[in-house]
């Protein structure tokens, strides 16, 4: 399986750990290939963030010429979905939020949102929101002080804080634990191994997603 995975954050550490995500559930034979955006902010928060970074994407997503079979979004944004897909008709494109949020749907169970910043929750609300899953959603969860770390550092450098959000969010009833954020990409396995409960990366779950879509096809 050919995947491009776009990073529409512009940092180039935040997208070597999608990457290192991305690759961590290759099968032989699969080619990912894990890209910034061609332009945009460092880290989206805002929603003018998230249009600037919609023209990086597209450039991004445009400038590769190799042949895939999907294209993963790995911003909780989803940032540029709807372009990408117009860009791109009957090119299967998922956005690391709609993927995270649909296992959660699979699971039919009360869940939590941790993420690494008090000011990205509110936009992580309304997504949770946009695709139908926010009446499941017990709690945000996030360090309380604003981001003040390289975004490619934020996973390892408040590790221990998001792993104490994650077991506080286990207690207080959530089943899973989505991951909000692609700085966050690649600690799943590390906190689920130590909170008890299954904790998704919003990466993994968009190759998962298309991967059974290719199943469901071939099937058919």
């Amino acid at each position: 399986m050919r995947l491009l995975i776009v990073n529409p954050n512009t940092s180039a550490g935040v997208t070597a750990r999608i990457d290192a995500a991305a690759q961590a559930v290759a099968r032989p034979g699969d080619r990912f290939t894990t890209l910034s955006a061609a332009s945009g902010p460092a880290l989206i928060v805002t929603e003018d963030d998230a249009r600037a970074a919609t023209e990086g994407v597209l450039a991004a997503v445009a400038a590769h010429r190799d042949p895939v079979d999907g294209i993963v979004l790995a911003s909780f944004g989803d940032t540029g979905a709807a372009e990408v897909r117009a860009a791109r008709p009957g090119l299967p494109v998922v956005g690391i939020a709609e993927a995270a949020f649909e296992a959660v749907r699979r699971a039919d169970a009360a869940f939590a949102i941790v993420t690494f910043a008090p000011e990205v929750a509110p936009p992580l609300h309304r997504k949770a929101e946009e695709h139908g899953v926010a009446h499941r959603l017990i709690r945000i969860a996030s360090p309380p002080t604003p981001l003040g770390h390289d975004p490619a550092e934020v996973a390892e450098r408040l590790f221990d804080p998001l792993l104490e959000l994650c077991r506080d969010c286990a207690a207080e009833g959530a089943a899973k634990i989505v991951l909000g954020g692609g700085p966050l990409a690649g600690l799943a396995p590390r906190l689920e191994a130590r909170c008890g409960v299954p904790v998704i990366d919003g990466t993994q779950a968009a190759i998962a997603a298309i991967r059974a879509a290719r199943v469901r096809r071939s099937r058919a």
